[in-house]
Parts: structure tokens; sequence; C-alpha cells
């Protein structure tokens, strides 16, 4: 109520008992809603409905990840001491105990989280909420809440001689992953998404300004991609649905682990081709965008130890991911990286609208670079690996889980400048096997009649070629920095390509390697990753992105930001850090100390296996951004000494050996 008068006292009109029946886009990009009173014509749509989200979604052939669940909560009367208190109490939240407690009308409220198996998922409402319901409630199940209530009591006994005043039991809509779905959706231009909010009206005020900032100004004013409502796909069933939201509850109030794993509904029906190949040979799996793909290998794959074991500190990942580094380095591993995002970009205006989109040049035909998509405010929204395969087509690779938050930037600008641009998502239907290390081009060589030496494919060249027999496009680049190719090619051939690989490359030691250690040696080769060193927080100049930012073109989007930030200066830089950790690793987002205050947070982290030593990068004032400077990390509490070292060159492609190893 108090948001419908604030509304109104700003211009907005309110319309009480009035049903969406029916939304029609319009070619200009406007809608019309229909309404028992009439139609509506509107600018653009906006998707708050709550626990309606699924009926509105479905007015327009839109299925939402979306499931009420049952939550419960009680209010006890008024309690003495409580009363007595001069400043109200922060709210508390007992992990252990998985319940939640503040103070409400001189009394307490204690909001469990039931375990997965006591807990309930409407399922019946996926389809449509009961008709005529409002603000009604469930019947209250206090069995359900007694492990939690009595470890409630437990840390506060007052609760066990005070009486329930009442026991509210309601729906709350919630998403797999409990977060919202906030944003623009993909290929309905104008509709937005705000449901889904599993903690309720605490997010709204944050909720609102945030889709007010980026519909006024056309771009997100913070990054906020874990919110993106396009980020579950056609791989979402209706089971999945309910099993995550069921798992999502239970676990609330759970530790949160680094690297933390969660497998209900897993695996989903995007699974790579390799996938039950790599099971067998040891591969733990990680969740990507409902992929399934390895994070490291275990030797033993029959063994507890291949088994998932959080930690916060070093688990029984680590050895095994040193041994893959090593073998990056020094020989030839292989690595699967089919959860890529893979487009295809054609039509007579395609060369002209990426040129405008993208910082950096276009490559040419052949050739392959790195480039960002920026905003008008000179934010990085996205980095591409851009391949140009002729005059007007170009091949676009982006992260698993930038897939259709990339492809709608594209699409949506390309809409509104009626550019001759089409677009084909090829990422279910394309997988990616990937070969690195001082062997790999002996390994390559075996399996294909092109000339694969220095000199016929050099550095970033890309070439339409058969491997093993099978049809690929071969691009020479590889994220560890060492010599390397991907390999692109028809989903239905990866298993083939795999084993053909792992055939061909075992005169030379060939080995699976998985993303822990793809992470560790990006990082030793000081090679920046979009949604950690750079997103919609950040500028490239901070992120040390020049060497990919043509000032030079003639236009791009956000090059006017880029040109004030560079006469006003930057107020902070992207650093390099040696970080001297023993037996925990920075990850990222940990507190940087100096004179004991916080003065930056690290991005990404990780244990350098080739260098010994723990590796970041961080965010630190200009005057700190200075090799050999001296700071602080915090990691699990202690304050864990780092310096500053100079940046690693992004550009090169170093071929290292043992003897080069420090």
């Amino acid at each position: 109520m108090a948001y419908a008068a604030g509304a109104r006292k700003y211009g907005a009109t309110v319309i009480l008992g009035c049903p969406v029946d029916g939304l029609k886009p319009r070619a200009d990009g406007t809608w019309e809603v229909e309404t028992p009173r009439g139609t509506l014509t509107t600018n653009r749509i906006i998707n708050a409905s709550g626990f309606w989200a699924h009926e509105i979604g479905r007015l327009t052939e839109t299925e939402l990840p979306l499931v009420p669940v049952e939550h419960q909560y009680i209010i006890t009367k008024p309690i003495k001491k409580v009363q007595e208190l001069s400043t109200e109490p922060p709210v508390l939240r007992d992990l252990e105990g998985s319940f939640y407690m503040r103070t409400e009308r001189g009394g307490l409220l204690v909001g469990p989280y039931e375990e997965k198996d006591k807990m309930k998922v409407l399922r019946n409402w996926h389809e449509a909420v009961p008709k005529g319901f409002g603000k009604e409630l469930f019947q209250p199940d206090l069995d359900r809440l007694s492990s939690h209530l009595d470890a409630a009591m437990s840390l506060v006994p007052e609760l066990r001689e005070v009486d329930l005043h009442t026991v509210v039991n309601g729906p709350i809509m919630y998403t797999p992953d409990l977060l919202p779905l906030l944003g623009p959706y993909y290929d309905l231009p104008n509709m937005w998404m705000a449901v889904g909010f599993g903690y309720g009206i605490i997010h709204s005020g944050g909720a609102g300004k945030y889709l007010a900032d980026w519909i006024m100004k056309g771009e997100p004013p913070f990054d906020l991609i874990e919110t993106d409502p396009n980020r579950f796909g056609k791989w979402t069933t209706k089971e999945y649905v309910f099993e995550k939201a069921s798992e999502t509850y239970g676990m609330n109030n759970s530790y949160t682990y680094p690297k933390e794993q969660r497998f209900a509904g897993r695996p989903t029906g995007r699974r790579p081709g390799s996938y039950e190949s790599m099971k067998q040979r040891g591969a733990a799996m990680d969740f990507h965008s409902g992929w399934e793909q390895p994070m490291w290998f275990s030797k033993h794959p029959d063994d507890q130890q291949s088994e998932y074991q959080p930690s916060f500190i070093r688990t029984n990942w680590f050895e095994p991911v040193g041994m893959e580094c090593d073998l990056v380095m020094n020989n030839v591993g292989i690595i699967d990286l089919t959860p890529f995002a893979k487009f295809d970009v054609t039509g007579p205006d395609s060369a002209t609208f990426l040129d405008k989109m993208l910082a950096n040049k276009l490559p040419k035909k052949g050739k392959t670079n790195i480039s960002h998509l920026l905003t008008p405010s000179g934010k990085v929204y996205a980095e591409i690996t851009v391949t140009r395969l002729s005059d007007d087509h170009f091949f676009l690779i982006t992260g698993s889980g930038s897939e259709i938050h990339d492809l709608r930037w594209l699409k949506d600008h390309a809409r509104s400048w009626n550019s001759r641009v089409d677009f084909q998502n090829l990422t279910d239907d394309m997988a990616c096997l990937s070969i690195a290390g001082p062997n790999s081009r002996k390994v390559l060589a075996k399996l294909t009649k092109e000339d694969v030496t220095n000199s016929a494919f050099p550095f970033l060249t890309a070439k339409t070629m058969e491997v093993a027999d099978i049809p690929v496009r071969a691009l020479r680049l590889s994220y560890t920095g060492e010599l390397g190719w991907e390999l692109y090619h028809s989903a239905q051939h990866t298993d083939a390509l795999y084993k053909a690989l792992l055939d061909a490359g075992a005169e030379f030691e060939i080995g699976d390697f998985g993303t822990y250690a793809l992470n560790t040696l990006r990082l030793e080769k000081g090679f920046r990753m979009w949604g950690a060193e750079m997103n919609m927080d950040s500028n490239p100049l901070e992120a040390g992105l020049d060497y990919f930012i043509r000032m030079d073109k003639q236009d791009f989007i956000g090059k006017a930001a880029l040109e004030k930030i560079l006469q006003e200066g930057l107020n902070r830089k992207l650093v390099y850090l040696k970080v001297h950790s023993k037996n925990v690793e920075p990850d990222g987002n940990e507190s940087i100390w100096c004179c004991n205050k916080v003065v930056g947070y690290t991005t990404s982290g990780a244990f350098g296996h080739t260098v010994q030593h723990g590796v970041a990068f961080a965010y630190l004032p200009p005057y700190l951004a200075v090799t050999t400077t001296k700071v602080h990390v915090e990691l699990l509490g202690d304050l864990v000494e780092a310096e500053v070292l100079p940046s690693a060159p992004v550009e090169i492609e170093p071929i290292r050996t043992k003897k080069a190893k420090n």
C-alpha cells in the first residue's frame, strides 16, 4: 500500500480488479495489454506478478522456471525481556539450526527452512494458481518445524516459556537457484521480468531501482548477471525446477563452500558427447548452465577420494589439479570446452554491425581475436572470441553463463539499428575439444592432412579442416597460454574425436585436464576472465584491457565514455598478486588490507602449481597498484601477506619447458 501511494503521488495509475487476459507485441516494439476494461497500449511490459508469473508468461508462450513452496514462520506472544530492550537487535540467522529470528510486536519471530524431505513444493501451482487465491494462508504444520524450533529454543531459552501468537504458512515463489528473474527477456522486445523473489518484499526497492535505471539508461547500472532471466534454457525441465527448488530451500541456511557443488536435478539433457567416456576416466563434473563439464580428474575413479569433498582449505582435488597443470605445461592435455556459447553471425551488414558493437578491430579472414562488447558508459558487457570465416560470416564464442545474455544484447542492437544481420545459436549443436601443451602439435599432425606447423598455422589463425576424418573449425589458441588448438565440431562426433585424440596422443602420454587446472594456468599467464576481472562493474582501462581496445577506430559503443575516462584518470587498477598462502587459496571476493584498512578486493585466484605460490587478480587504488607493493589478503579470517607483481602480457602465447618452470 505504501508503494501504491508513492506511485500515485508521482503520477502512476493503479487499477485494481483488472486481470490481464492477453498480451500482444506490435511491430513497432510496443505492446497491447488486453483486460476486461479494454485494451491498453504500452511501451514495455514488466512481469512482476508474483504467483501469477506463469499465467502472464504463457500469454506470450513463455515457460518460466518458477514454482511456489510453502514457507512457515511462528510469532510468539510478547516477551518481557524483548519489550525491555532499548534498541532493536539485529536479525539472527542460525546456519546449523536453519532458521532466522527477529523481534516482532514485542515478541520473537522464528522462520525455519525445513529439510529437503520435509518441505513442500506446490507442484500443482506450476500449471495455475488456484482460482480466487489472494491473501489466503495454508494450514500450519508444526511437525515439519520441530527440529528447527528445538534449535531456536536451545539458543534462546525464553522461547520455551512463551506461548505462540500465530503460525503463518504461505507460498513463496522459488527459482531453481533462489535468485529472482530480473531484467529483459530474450526475443520478446520490451518484455521485462521481476519475479521469483524467494525473500519477498525485502528485495523490492533495490529490484525496482535496478530495472528503472536499466530502462531509462539503456544498460544495467551494475553487474547482476546472476539474476538474468535468460539463464535457464530449454534444458530446464519442470522436474528440474521442482528438484532444485526443494534442494535450494532445504539448503537455504547451509554453509556455502568454495567451488560448491549441488547435485539435485543433475545431469540434465545438456551433456557433451564425451561425458560417459570422461566419467570412466575419472572426471569430477561441474555444472555450467545445464552442462556437465570436468573440473578435475581422479587417478583412482573408484576410490572415495574421487568424490566431492567440500572444504574451506585444500581438499582432494588439489594434488590432481597440480598433476594436470604439469601435464599441460610439459606434455599435452585434452579438455572438453563444449559449454562455451557459440554463434554464427552472417548477413550483408554483419561486418559493419560488429565493427560498431566491438571495441577491437575485426579480424581478417581466417583470423581470430579477443573483443569486448562495451556499454554506452564504457562498462564491459561481454568478452567474445571473434573469428572471421568470410567477408560476411563471423563465428563468435563466449562463456557458458553468458549465452543468452550476450546474444540478446547483440540482437536487440541489430533490431534497433535495422541491420541486415542473422544470428544462429550453435551452442547445443556444436561441441569443442581442446588440446594444449608443447606436444599438442604432434598429436594434431597425426590426425590431419593440414599443415599445422607454426609458419602454416600461426597463433590466432582459424581453419576449416578435417581431424580424424571429422570436419572441424580449428582455432589456434588456448586459454592455458600454451601451444594449443580449440576444435569445434558437430556434437554428434565428440566422443569419436575424443577417442581419436587420446589414441593419437598415447605415445606422447596425453592426459585429461579440467576447468580447475585451466583456471590455474590462465591465472599464471595473467589472462583476465569476464565475470571476474571485468564486467558491468568495471571499464576495460582499469581492467588492463588496453591491448584489445582500438581507440583509433572511427566509432564503437562506449568510445566516448572511454575518452572521458582517459581524460579524468582511473580510480582503481587491476593488479596481479603473489599471495603467500599455505593451505587455503584466494578464490575471489576476498578483502585486501593495507595499513589496517580495507583498500581493495580480489577478483579471482588460485594456487599456481607451476610457480608454487598463490596468485590472484585484485583491484587496488592507483597509488598502491605499483610493483613490489606489500598488502594483505584476508583468507578465512587471517591476513596473508601478498605483493604486487608485474602483469603478464596478455597477447603472448608462451611455450614453456621444465627448464623454464621457475
